[in-house]
C-alpha cells in the first residue's frame, strides 16, 4: 500500500531496540562477578573439581599473587597470568566436560612430567580434569612454583 519505507510506524524500530537493549540486560545479569554465583551454576563434579583446584592453588602460590574472576572464572595472576580454572558448563571455554586448568605461560614451563596437554594455543597449556580423583596435587604444586617463577616473583 505505502511505497518502501513510507508509513512505517516507528514502533517497529523502537521494538527491535528495545529486543536489542532487553538482550543486553539479559547478558549482564547473567554475568558471573562472584565465586558464589560461579559454583550456583556449576554440576556438582565440576564444583568439587573447581574447589578443590582452588584450594591447591590458594595454598601454593605466593602470598602476593592474587585471584580474581575473568570471564566468569577463577583467574590467578602475580605481575602477569598464571593460571586459570575453566569449568566446562562455562561458555566459551572450548571443551565440552570437565574442568580446564590452564597455565598462561605454560609454553616456557619445563614440565619436566609431561603432566600438560599441548593444544593449539601457543602459550597456554593445560589439563582438563573429568573428575576430583584425577587430580594430581604433587604434579600441580610442582607446576605453579615453576609458573611462579616463571612470572618473576617467586626466586627459586
Amino acid at each position: 500500500m505505502f511505497p518502501s519505507g513510507e508509513g512505517k510506524s516507528k514502533e517497529g524500530t523502537f521494538g527491535n531496540e528495545l529486543t536489542n537493549f532487553t538482550k543486553m540486560i539479559k547478558d549482564h545479569n547473567n554475568k558471573i562477578i562472584s565465586l558464589l554465583q560461579l559454583f550456583d551454576r556449576l554440576p556438582e563434579n565440576e564444583r568439587i573439581i573447581v574447589d578443590v583446584l582452588r584450594q591447591i592453588i590458594n595454598e601454593n602460590l605466593p602470598e602476593y599473587c592474587k585471584e580474581k574472576l575473568a570471564f566468569g572464572v577463577p583467574f590467578f595472576y602475580g605481575q602477569r597470568g598464571i593460571c586459570i580454572i575453566w569449568p566446562a558448563s562455562i561458555p566459551r571455554g572450548g571443551f565440552k566436560e570437565g574442568v580446564l586448568l590452564g597455565f598462561w605461560q605454560g609454553n616456557k614451563l619445563k614440565d619436566e612430567d609431561g603432566y600438560l596437554t599441548h593444544g593449539t594455543n601457543k602459550k597456554v597449556f593445560y589439563k582438563i580434569y573429568r573428575n576430583a580423583e584425577e587430580i594430581d596435587e604433587a604434579a600441580i604444586v610442582k607446576l605453579l612454583k615453576e609458573a611462579a617463577q616463571v612470572d618473576g616473583l617467586n626466586p627459586v
